[in-house]
């Protein structure tokens, strides 16, 4: 890689020696002018992917904003796929650090919670470098701009959608009882804030709504996943599930696909792209954090003068940071009117009608009290 950055270096100082020897008298003061006034930054950018791209997720989301920035004349743009493996792991911390001592960057680029430390390390050897880490939190360094996504506004449209859509009987599949399940990761703050806005929006819908809400306590355990949601849909007569937890809730998928008794909603990407048809089939839709938006969405502050380094920015609806899968099965299965429910549920946050609470950094009981309220 450094031979690599050296050539890329040597490259950048040819062009503009050519350009420095080849000007010309011929430009009038207007002229310069003009092309001061027309001149824009176009910022050099750099992607690194702890993983591959073809994720159809964080990763391919993220690529396909950068690539519109670009198309705009916006940015230069390098992504680096630096694998998933353990053995790949080993590797992050030197990718960081090759491309930051390149010194070629005004901002460098990663994401997900398994970047954090690595990115801390890196950015206090080089304060003078600008990062974005999206989708996390965790540290707070004058140099790093950390993006987060509001899942309770999330969670909210979701539990919209989940509670008009389960006693839709015109939808084959679905059963007369008002009963839909949230499988989540881990009883933790970030999962209990989809869960919150969830049980808040599915009330709106249906104010006799009940929510079978269950834990895997893993993010790896979709056999555990299957289990419960066997249960929530035999016992409990769930026949919508929301699976908030990682490859876990691939799980609660095979179980509404075995039981022909039940459909899917995914989480964070579009999973009817990542299932196999069988499973694609049986999910209605997902819920996004739309990272390539976001990505915008910062470009177009820097521009504008705003910087959001050395800060947690919570990005919802009205930055484009959320929002649901509205084609495929979302719009071939769901009724007009349930239609009409999320998009006004979608109008209502991005104009601050509605104000969802979160879990994240709540004190009181109030989500595991609202949990219960509505245990079936």
């Amino acid at each position: 890689m450094k031979k690599l950055l050296s050539m890329l270096l040597a490259s950048a100082l040819t062009v503009s020696m050519l350009a420095g020897c080849g000007g010309s008298k011929a430009n009038t003061d207007a002229d310069n002018g003009a092309a001061a006034d027309n001149e824009k930054k176009v910022y050099k950018v750099c992607n690194l992917v702890n993983g591959t791209l073809g994720d159809k997720s964080f990763f391919d989301s993220a690529q396909a904003g950068l690539e519109k920035l670009k198309a705009d004349g916006r940015i230069d743009f390098t992504t680096i796929e630096m694998g998933g493996t353990t053995e790949d792991q080993a590797k992050w911390q030197g990718y960081l650090e090759e491309v930051s001592a390149s010194g070629d960057y005004d901002l460098i680029i990663c994401g997900t919670y398994q970047m954090p430390d690595y990115l801390k390390n890196v950015s206090e050897m080089y304060p003078d470098q600008k990062y974005l880490i999206y989708d996390d939190t965790t540290h707070q360094l004058p140099n790093v701009a950390n993006l987060s996504y509001a899942q309770n506004d999330l969670g909210y449209l979701v539990g919209v959608y989940a509670g008009a859509m389960t006693t839709e009987t015109s939808v084959e599949g679905m059963n007369e009882d008002a009963v839909v399940g949230f499988v989540g990761g881990v009883d933790s703050p970030v999962i209990n804030d989809f869960l919150y806005g969830f049980i808040l929006g599915a009330q709106e819908s249906n104010p006799d709504i009940k929510i079978d809400t269950r834990y895997v306590n893993s993010y790896v355990d979709p056999a555990k996943a299957k289990e419960l949601a066997e249960s929530m849909i035999n016992d409990k007569k769930c026949d919508i599930i929301w699976g908030v937890a990682g490859n876990s809730g691939n799980g609660a998928a095979e179980a509404a696909l075995e039981t022909g008794k039940a459909f899917f909603i995914g989480v964070d990407s579009d999973q009817e792209l990542t299932f196999s048809p069988e499973l694609a089939a049986i999910t209605l839709t997902s819920g996004l954090k739309n990272i390539g938006n976001s990505l915008i969405w910062f470009f177009d502050e820097w521009d504008a003068g705003v910087e959001h380094f050395g800060q947690h920015t919570l990005l919802g609806m009205k930055e484009g940071g959320i929002g649901v899968v509205t084609d495929k099965n979302y719009d071939s299965k769901t009724p007009e009117a349930v239609k009409e429910k999320v998009a006004a549920a979608i109008e209502a946050i991005s104009s601050g009608d509605v104000v969802v609470p979160t879990a994240i950094g709540n004190q009181t009981d109030d989500v595991q009290q609202l949990r219960e309220s509505v245990k079936p």
